[in-house]
This record gives structure tokens, sequence and C-alpha cells, in this order.
């Protein structure tokens, strides 16, 4: 059996015509052997007809496994220029011949330059795949920044509703005037808490 692994025949058929050739031997070699059988069974009924045979079962399976072995050497000497032929002749992608997925090699010849060049390709793209990654990881985090500002302007607003709410409770509809009187509120309670410390230290001096 040829030892060529012929690649690209397999890739045509989807076998190697080693193993179709394999296939076609063995199939033979098992017929043969069922044949041979067959012809035994049939000559020892016939000599079971003849009075006085002197022919033994044994002697029998004797020739039939010389005349057995004597058409496996004929078969295996005819199968290797069958062989030969099929390979070489029938089963065989004559090397000028391109399949037709592979028509773009014809188109575009493999050279050592292209494959730098592809080469550098790949790492350029790398480099930017990169730079895009770390470009979005900036853009993410930015974006939960964003979300934490819109959140603390959301609490502003509510305050600020909040705010206008109690201006209205206390009949002041605008807010500026609301703010104006929270801010007069707070100055009076910081004048208050002024006069009760300062009492707090004059009767402590006492």
């Amino acid at each position: 059996m040829s030892v060529d692994p012929m690649a690209y025949e397999a890739q045509f058929f989807g076998f190697t015509p080693q193993t179709c050739l394999l296939r076609i031997y063995v199939a033979f070699q098992d017929h043969l052997f069922e044949v041979m059988q067959a012809v035994e069974q049939v000559i020892l009924k016939k000599l079971e007809d003849i009075p006085n045979c002197e022919i033994t079962p044994v002697q029998t399976r004797k020739c039939t496994e010389k005349f057995l072995c004597f058409m496996k050497g004929r078969f295996d000497n005819l199968f290797g220029k069958m062989e030969q032929l099929i390979l070489q002749s029938i089963l065989c992608i004559p090397p000028n011949i391109l399949l037709p997925e592979d028509k773009c090699q014809e188109m575009n010849p493999f050279s050592e330059e292209k494959l730098q060049l592809l080469q550098q390709e790949i790492k350029e793209l790398q480099e930017k795949y990169k730079v895009e990654l770390c470009t979005e990881q900036a853009l993410l985090a930015e974006l939960e920044e964003q979300k934490t500002v819109k959140a603390k302007l959301r609490e502003t607003l509510t305050f600020f509703d909040e705010l206008e709410n109690i201006g209205r409770y206390q009949g002041t509809s605008n807010f500026r005037e609301s703010l104006a009187s929270l801010v007069q509120s707070c100055r009076k309670l910081q004048s208050i808490r002024d006069n009760v410390e300062k009492e707090s230290r004059r009767l402590e001096t006492q």
C-alpha cells in the first residue's frame, strides 16, 4: 500500500485513495474466504456420495487451504499492479490542476513578503483593538460618573422642590422670595444662637 497521504485527493473525494483500495482488498479477501468455504462444503458432500472414498475431510481441508493460499498470492500480485494503476491514473489529481475552492491561490499566490505584510497587519489590528478596549473602558467609567452626577442633580432638584413647597405652605409663591425668607430665618436662628452663647458665658463668669 502506498505511503503517500494524497491529501489533495482526500480533499476532493472525501476519502483517501488508500482507504478505498484497502476496503476493496479486505472485501475481496472476505469473499474469497466465503467462496472457498462454500466450495469445501460442496466437495465434502460430493465425496460422501462416492462409495469407499479414501479422501478424508482433513485432506479436503488441507487442499482447500492450499488452494486458498494460492489464490491469495495470485490476487496480491494482481492487486499490487491494480493499486499502482488506480493511484497513478484514476484516483489521482494532476499537479497542474486546482480544485474550485483553491482557485484563489492561483490569482493570489503565496509569498514570504505577503506573509510578513499579513503578520504586520494583524499586529496593527491587535494594537488598535487594545486602544479601542481602553477607550471603551474610559467611556464606561465616564458614564458611571455621569450617572452619579445625574443622581446628585436629581437630589438637588428634589431639595429645591421641597423648598418651593415649604414656601407655598408659608404663603410665598415665588422661589426667590422663599429662598430669601429661608436665609433670613437662618440669620435669625444664628443671632439667637449667638445671644444664647453670650448669656451662657456671662452666667459662667458670675
